[in-house]
């Protein structure tokens, strides 16, 4: 009789595991079973005969960017397209692992919780316009760095330029420095040392922290001087306040308050809006920039403050702060798939924002110049940043407030010198054909 109870006991015990095991795979198999059936070790899709399975990358406007229906895998018929769009996109070898045919492998795969893979294949149809890449890469006219433009309403992203760029059905020669980092998607994955834009962060910060910001004056002599160091400015600017500080990009000032407003408070202010933290766009994650606290009272800190030292910032960091300025202090996550509408959050107050809203304007008013930018209401920080081999970089971040083109950009090219003159052209170049196409 024990016999017959111990084998009824161990039976129960194998009965519930089994039932347990089942109900586990059961679980298991619905939350992950999509990631199971097209897992690689390359991230690729394939089948057991080691051929892509059939999907679609679509621009906004249909345009086709990608296909591959079984043992076929093609791009564009359009060069220029294929270049322009190819870090948005990627590539079927996966070299460029931040792109659509692998970040949205899954839904590519044409998964079915069935059947499994199908073969029949998925559509993506991504936010970024073709026609808008190709004009953004001609403009960068072989230079290195990137583009960014989303629609600060809804976080759409139009336009993804990363250059150097390739065509994927040639490849490169891994050799020739011209292609130097040409797999990174240099929009997402790189930060840069971001020069003058930084300023941006610096004023946002004396706006909320210093109590007579707006009655303060800022004397430049073309110098000033911090424990026996020389900071010096791009010009003479005299006697200043804060709006004309910005416009001038003036160093003295900006050094003065950076001092005044401390190393901890700028670091706090460079990571709550984000600067110095990876973000995910549909689940790339991007590239941290960073900024080092330096003692109070050093020339370290002035030149934090100012955008130099040891800051880096990746620019579609750059651009969700622009893009939440230009939207009143609220931040709409990026997004590249279309009318997909990125999560909501306030990430600058919303008189800080207002303020520093006017104040870019200002500088295009009054520093810039509003005939380089003809037909477009424009609000912009303009960025010359030295990167210590006798170059700079060259910055221009801002946005547009006409009626119906709700855009915000970032646009760096790497050691092509003045910001306004290079990365403020590319960006007035990009923006005027957007908003004479027609936006579908």
């Amino acid at each position: 009789m024990k016999k017959v109870k111990n084998r009824s006991f161990s039976a129960l015990i194998i009965a519930f595991a089994v039932i347990f095991g089942m109900v586990f795979y059961t679980v298991r198999y619905a939350s992950d079973g999509e990631d199971w059936a097209t897992f690689t070790a390359d991230s690729q899709i394939v089948t057991n005969e080691g051929k892509l399975i059939s999907g679609t990358v679509l621009d906004r406007n249909g345009v086709l960017l990608a296909k591959a229906d079984n043992s076929k895998q093609d791009y564009s018929d359009d060069l220029l397209t294929r270049i322009s769009t190819l870090h948005a996109v990627g590539d079927f070898p996966g070299n460029i692992g931040t792109g659509a045919l692998s970040v949205f492998a899954e839904h590519l795969s044409g998964y079915n919780p069935i059947t499994g893979i199908t073969g029949e294949g998925g559509t993506v149809k991504l936010s970024i316009d073709s026609r808008i890449n190709t004009v953004a890469y001609e403009a960068m006219a072989g230079r290195k760095g990137a583009v960014l433009i989303s629609n600060y309403h809804t976080g759409e992203i139009l336009c993804m330029v990363s250059a150097p760029s390739y065509d994927p059905l040639e490849g490169f020669d891994s050799s020739d420095p011209a292609y130097s980092g040409a797999y990174l998607n240099r929009c997402i994955s790189s930060a840069f040392t971001p020069g003058s834009v930084f300023k941006l962060v610096t004023t946002a910060a004396a706006l909320e922290q210093i109590d007579d910001i707006y009655s303060r004056r800022f004397t430049c002599e073309g110098q000033s001087f911090v424990d026996g160091s020389v900071i010096n400015c791009t010009g003479t600017h005299g006697e200043q306040t804060i709006e004309q500080a910005l416009a001038n990009s003036c160093n003295c000032a900006f050094a003065e308050l950076s001092l005044l407003l401390g190393g901890d408070t700028l670091e706090k202010y460079a990571s709550d809006y984000g600067f110095t933290s990876s973000h995910s766009l549909n689940g790339i994650d991007t590239k941290k920039g960073r900024f080092e606290s330096f003692d109070d009272a050093t020339p370290g800190l002035a030149w934090s403050g100012i955008g130099q030292a040891t800051d880096l910032v990746c620019p579609y960091s750059m651009l969700r702060f622009t893009s939440a300025i230009a939207n009143g202090g609220t931040l709409v996550e990026g997004s590249l798939i279309l009318n997909e509408t990125g999560k909501m959050s306030t990430l600058i107050a919303p008189d800080t924002a207002h303020t520093l809203a006017e104040m870019m304007s200002y500088n295009v008013h009054t520093a810039y110049g509003t005939w380089l930018f003809p037909g477009l209401d424009m609000c912009a920080k303009s960025g010359t940043a030295e990167v210590g081999d006798g170059s700079s970089h060259s910055w221009f971040t801002g946005f547009i407030t006409n009626e119906g083109h709700p855009y915000a950009f970032t646009v760096i090219i790497e050691n092509a010198g003045g910001g306004l003159r290079n990365a403020g052209a590319v960006a007035n170049t990009v923006l005027q054909a957007l908003v004479t196409t027609h936006m579908e």
